[in-house]
């Protein structure tokens, strides 16, 4: 979690605001009572007054370096953080983008991309799980830190200033290492979610691809049988170009090669097809004639045959 100023102030010393207001009741305090003091009372109390206002120097001091320090930390952590951006997307480039150029709208294109994707969430869920023990395994590491203390507290075991001040600095040290852990999971995190919405945008966008793949392939295959139906109907039009200049080719060659017969045959050949044609004409009547006959004699025979019949009953009846 980023720290603040007022609580960088507080952690280590009293904030800014409450040393400046000390500093002004004392200032205001010993005004009034200057009247009534003796030189040396002034002395002593101006020689207080600098002490107080060195410690604040020292306080400030010590705050601006701690600011400095994770103003520092915080440029050094998105430097490294910009270099594995970097280095992730000359990855990419690297892997996927040439693939995808070369094997634009294939399906093993977008399956590589996918694994892609997945094998960075991946990776990225195992460091931070990685940090999440870290960061469980150092606070449990305070917290036994924090109970040993007590403890010795408890037994009355006096500790030297240098241990405690020991103590403090690892204390200081385990608080630090904590909020930079806590940092890098608060980053990791920010990294999972652009990177999921980036796979999400991906995700879309083949989709998409899929979508105008698969359109494409149907408009493909209309037009390859539309090509194959029309080479079919040029076959087709070109044998009956062959069979049509072919009977072309006969009937100019019947043309050439015909010659008129003489006029008398054509008399002769006039006069027999008129015979011909009465002679038709005398037969159709004739058969006409003879399918009139044939109806008479018909209609005889059926009377004969319903009379005969009518006596067969008769007879066959009377016996």
């Amino acid at each position: 979690m980023p720290f603040s100023r007022e609580t960088l102030f507080t952690r280590h010393g009293q904030p800014h605001k409450e040393m400046r207001g000390r500093h002004k009741s004392k200032s205001r305090a010993g005004i009034e009572r200057t009247h009534c003091l003796s030189v040396d009372q002034k002395c002593e109390l101006v020689q207080k007054e600098l002490e107080d206002i060195k410690d604040e120097i020292r306080h400030l001091r010590a705050n601006a370096e701690r600011d400095l320090q994770y103003h520092e930390a915080i440029i050094e952590e998105a430097e490294i953080r910009w270099v594995d951006v970097q280095k992730e997307v000359h990855e990419f480039e690297k892997d996927i983008l040439k693939t995808i150029s070369k094997k634009k709208g294939s399906i093993l294109a977008t399956q590589k991309v996918m694994k892609y994707f997945e094998d960075m969430n991946r990776r990225r869920d195992n460091m931070k799980e990685k940090l999440c023990l870290k960061n469980v395994s150092l606070k449990v590491q305070r917290k036994k830190m924090l109970l040993q203390l007590r403890q010795k507290e408890e037994v009355g075991d006096a500790l030297h200033d240098v241990d405690f001040q020991q103590l403090k600095i690892e204390n200081a040290q385990l608080i630090d290492t904590i909020d930079t852990k806590n940092q890098e999971l608060i980053q990791l995190k920010l990294s999972s979610g652009t990177t999921q919405q980036v796979l999400n945008s991906y995700k879309t966008r083949l989709t998409r691809a899929l979508e105008m793949s698969i359109s494409l392939e149907k408009e493909i295959s209309q037009r390859k049988e539309l090509l194959e139906k029309i080479e079919r109907e040029i076959l087709q039009a070109e044998g009956d170009r062959a069979k049509d200049e072919a009977l072309n080719k006969k009937l100019r060659r019947q043309l050439s090669e015909f010659r008129v017969p003489p006029v008398m045959l054509y008399v002769k050949e006039k006069v027999l097809n008129g015979d011909l044609e009465k002679t038709i004409k005398v037969w159709e009547r004739k058969v006409e004639i003879a399918e009139m006959s044939l109806k008479g004699y018909r209609k005889d025979w059926n009377k004969m045959k319903t009379t005969n019949e009518q006596l067969l009953a008769i007879g066959s009846a009377g016996k």
